[in-house]
């Protein structure tokens, strides 16, 4: 099944936002570049979950990697982020546009 653009921006928001430790990492992010030891330092979540959360964030394209020596290290994709932001100024037009539409029963 294709899915239309407003349903990508939605699901990578729900991607982003929708677990409160994903979020948390994503905040993170925004101030610096961290490997994975970093993460469970700040968070204290375990390794695994740690990974998990970042691989998602890296299949939606919102998180790209550098290897460092033994490390990768993780940092957000800012023209990711801001064309979500853009596809959710849309959705949110499109919703006030909506709001005195009706679709009859």
């Amino acid at each position: 099944m294709l899915m239309s653009p407003e349903d990508s921006v939605a699901d990578a928001a729900v991607g982003l936002f929708g677990d409160p430790l994903r979020a948390r990492i994503v905040r993170l992010l925004a101030t610096e570049q961290m490997c994975t030891c970093h993460l469970i330092e700040q968070t204290g979540a375990r390794q695994t979950t740690i990974s998990h959360h970042l691989r998602l964030l890296r299949r939606a394209g919102l998180v790209e990697t550098e290897p460092r020596g033994r490390y990768t290290y993780y940092r957000l994709r800012p023209e990711a982020i801001a064309d979500l932001a853009d596809g959710l100024r849309d959705l949110a037009a499109q919703a006030a546009e909506a709001r005195d539409r009706y679709r009859p029963c």
